[in-house]
């Protein structure tokens, strides 16, 4: 069992971090610029985590998941009115084991470090169906995509970068966070592709 750390957290619905990747931010509110502020003078570490949608707390502390992701602050711009460019890259999932109570503008929690699989692979007929599927679902949205470049992307990173970006409600997102491996979150990212040019008239995908 891994010891708890302390984690300064970033709820944002519908932004995933997976460990290895990177997480573009634009930092303008004054609590989470105090935030970044802080990182800075420590570990660099932040913490991003989905807020629940549907919560009883109030808007400034909405219920969060389980899981979330440490990022690591690898590139930041401090601008002059005070706001912040940052790209996190991803370290490891946690677990929120309890939400601490602070003084802070910004919210902290105490969590455990989950384990990261360094084998994880996609079956050879996961990956050709996932591409496959992504093709399909690009031009049933009318993005424009290098597929040649995304060939030669590694398992991990395509199955995590579409993760990152698809436009998935937050419960959907969740799921792909939480999947156990990359060959279930895979499978997931085709059923809600799937799923999603069915209803193109739908802004998100909603996971029952």
């Amino acid at each position: 069992m891994t010891t708890p750390t302390r984690l300064s957290i970033f709820p944002l619905p519908g932004a995933l971090l997976f460990p290895g990747m990177h997480l573009p931010l634009h930092i303008f509110e004054p609590r989470y610029r105090a935030m970044v502020s802080d990182a800075m003078a420590r570990d660099r570490r932040i913490g991003m985590i989905q807020p629940m949608t549907k919560s009883a707390a109030g808007a400034d502390a909405p219920a969060l998941y389980d899981i979330g992701c440490v990022g690591r602050i690898a590139e930041v711009e401090a601008l002059d009115d005070g706001r912040y460019n940052l790209v996190l890259e991803g370290v490891a999932l946690f677990r929120v084991l309890r939400e601490l109570d602070v003084t802070t503008p910004f919210r902290q929690v105490e969590a455990e470090l989950l384990p990261i699989d360094a084998d994880d692979a996609l079956s050879l007929g996961r990956r050709s169906s996932l591409e496959l599927e992504s093709r399909r679902f690009a031009d049933s949205q009318g993005y424009t995509v290098d597929w040649e470049a995304v060939g030669r992307l590694d398992d991990e990173s395509l199955v995590n970068g579409i993760a990152q970006i698809a436009p998935f409600d937050t419960a959907a997102k969740q799921a792909l966070l939480e999947a156990p491996d990359i060959e279930t979150r895979a499978e997931l990212i085709i059923q809600l592709m799937q799923f999603f040019g069915r209803h193109d008239g739908e802004d998100k995908v909603t996971l029952q």
